[in-house]
């Protein structure tokens, strides 16, 4: 593995789903350490500052470390595990995956179960079976045997999916791409920025609790108090079976993303328009997107004081909000190229110029 595949693999792998990302933001921290000052807020996102050649415009590069999960609300006496989700699941995507508990005792692997088919009436069989008749099976048979486990209501739980390299050696296959691939583009935008400088200050966030309501981001941004944003984010591919060319257009490997719309925030037009140009200046290829069911950090990040030019950097991902979604390393690859490059140009007459 290279260090780009190797900081995809740990960081995908790292467990922290929202309100737990103690594990994840370790292994960001570390990485994070040569590369500039750190500073957690008060609920645990991370900051990092890079000095450039001015304290200003200050540029806030933000990607999400939670992951979607869930959390244990009830033991039942006969020992099954009723569970919440933490986050956005598709309730077909649930049924016979293994997971893991951050119990007192340790991690515990589970699987998550409902009623067998073959005990259900002919008419039910062929119906979503709904979260809320699934369980998380831990091979137990009392409350007594799930308790000597360390397992308590509270405790988080995790999806159990590891990091591939696929057939196409270029396409990678993971549980948290949503949105670990942003963490990632972050800590390398700032390993990139750092040897030859840029014209500002740089601020490296990388925000929790983004899947339960954009939580770190509307923390952190007050400790930063950005110019300027870029959101980093994992973004939907159109290129599977059933999506229609007008309902997404995007991708694996045809680039990297800029979100034109999303459920609670239009970009800044201008930073809009400067990522398309500077794409365009640099031969890098780029995709649009819109999404109409979702939001990112930058619904909160846009909103603070009296604004902030934010615009949403994407790479696409099949089958995101699951155990296994897969990403292209050219779109990744390419997102890096064009964030470091968009950075480069944000000194105070472009970043002013936004809002003029």
């Amino acid at each position: 593995m290279d260090s780009t595949e190797t900081l995809l693999k740990e960081l995908t792998e790292a467990h922290g789903v929202p309100g737990h990302e103690a594990e994840v933001r370790a292994v960001v921290r570390r990485y994070l350490e040569p590369l500039g000052g750190i500073e957690q807020d008060k609920i645990g996102s991370l900051i990092c500052k890079q000095n450039g050649g001015s304290e200003s415009p200050r540029v806030m590069l933000a990607g999400h470390m939670d992951e979607i999960g869930f959390m244990v609300r009830h033991i039942s006496k006969e020992g099954f595990l009723k569970f919440l989700p933490l986050g956005g699941w598709f309730d077909q995507v649930l049924l016979g995956q293994r997971v893991v508990i951050k119990a007192s005792k340790g991690d515990v692997v589970g699987v998550i179960g409902a009623k067998p088919p073959h005990l259900l009436p002919a008419d039910e069989r062929t119906k979503v079976v709904e979260k809320k008749a699934m369980y998380i099976d831990i091979g137990a048979t009392s409350a007594e045997e799930v308790e000597a486990a360390g397992v308590r209501a509270g405790d988080p739980v995790v999806p159990l999916a590891d990091f591939r390299i696929l057939a196409n050696p270029k396409t990678y296959l993971s549980k948290a791409f949503d949105d670990r691939v942003g963490c990632a583009l972050m800590v390398q935008a700032l390993h990139e920025l750092k040897p030859a400088g840029h014209p500002n200050a740089v601020f490296g966030v990388a925000t929790v609790m983004e899947e339960i309501g954009l939580r770190g981001a509307t923390t952190s941004v007050e400790l930063v108090n950005p110019d300027v944003a870029i959101v980093l984010e994992s973004d939907i591919a159109g290129d599977v079976p059933g999506i229609k060319e007008e309902e997404s257009a995007v991708k694996l490997g045809k680039g990297p993303t800029v979100v034109l719309f999303d459920a609670r925030m239009i970009p800044n037009l201008r930073l809009r328009d400067l990522v398309m140009d500077t794409a365009r200046e640099h031969g890098l290829p780029l995709q649009t997107s819109a999404i109409e069911g979702g939001a990112t950090d930058g619904a909160a990040i846009h909103l603070h004081k009296s604004g902030v030019p934010t615009v949403v950097l994407g790479v696409a991902a099949r089958h995101i909000h699951s155990h296994s979604a897969i990403i292209h390393r050219d779109d990744y690859d390419n997102a890096l190229k064009l964030l470091t490059a968009v950075v480069r140009k944000l000194d105070a007459k472009t970043v002013a110029g936004l809002t003029t």
